[in-house]
């Protein structure tokens, strides 16, 4: 199994405007609890132990709001991106540049800005996907609205794979290996879907379909939305 995890929070949040301006997306409420929580609530029950969170925008605000992690039962570390480089570094960028904070193993990736609350952690894909010789292993969603083509297919041998003719979203959710990121330099901006896609083209990408409530919180309506419909 995997007991480390990285949770993505630097974005700027742009779309989320005003409510950004004075507070990072991830720790805007959602039903009660700052939205990340409901992750870092999810890895706890799964038995991971360690997670690292990357931040650039208001980034006083995640130590000051989640401490050191043992309210949760966790250890977070976090590796601010703005105080050493003036901002945020991109998905891949930003992973690159945390992986010292991580055991060189396999660690569960999110961003802090989807909800998901119904997602298990689940130590047997962990396993499954440590004995395995993939790179990564991604989690798919249902299309919604506002990506109506999606991101990735996946093969009937369980493949991800670049182009599809159906297609599905990237959750944000996943398993990697450090190794992919091994060519990303730390401290600059690079992209993660670059990464995955060539990775693809080597089958070393597996994927499932995650069909459980799952929302980008991209815009301050799914938010409210969120928050009114329990």
């Amino acid at each position: 199994m995997s007991t480390q995890a990285l949770i993505l929070a630097a974005g700027r949040g742009e779309r989320m405007r005003p409510l950004t301006d004075h507070c990072p997306k991830p720790l805007l409420q959602v039903q009660g609890k700052a939205l990340m929580v409901w992750h870092l609530e999810g890895l706890a029950r799964a038995g991971v132990t360690d997670v690292v969170v990357n931040t650039a925008w208001l980034e006083p605000q995640f130590p000051a709001a989640l401490g050191d992690g043992s309210a949760f039962g966790l250890r977070i570390r976090y590796s601010h991106e703005g105080e050493r480089f003036g901002g945020a570094l991109e998905t891949a960028g930003g992973i690159a540049t945390a992986l010292p904070l991580l055991a060189d193993a396999p660690f569960w990736l999110v961003a802090g800005d989807v909800f998901m609350p119904g997602f298990e952690f689940a130590a047997a894909d962990g396993q499954r996907f440590a004995a395995s010789n993939a790179l990564a292993h991604i989690y798919l969603v249902p299309n919604p609205p506002h990506n109506p083509k999606g991101d990735f297919g996946i093969s009937a041998e369980g493949l991800a794979l670049s182009k599809a003719d159906e297609q599905f979203t990237y959750s944000t959710l996943g398993l990697y290996r450090p190794a992919l990121f091994k060519n990303t330099p730390v401290g600059q901006k690079a992209a993660l879907a670059p990464l995955l896609r060539r990775a693809m083209q080597d089958g070393q990408v597996t994927a499932a379909l995650y069909s459980g409530p799952w929302t980008d919180v991209g815009t301050p309506e799914r938010l409210a939305e969120l928050n009114t419909t329990r």
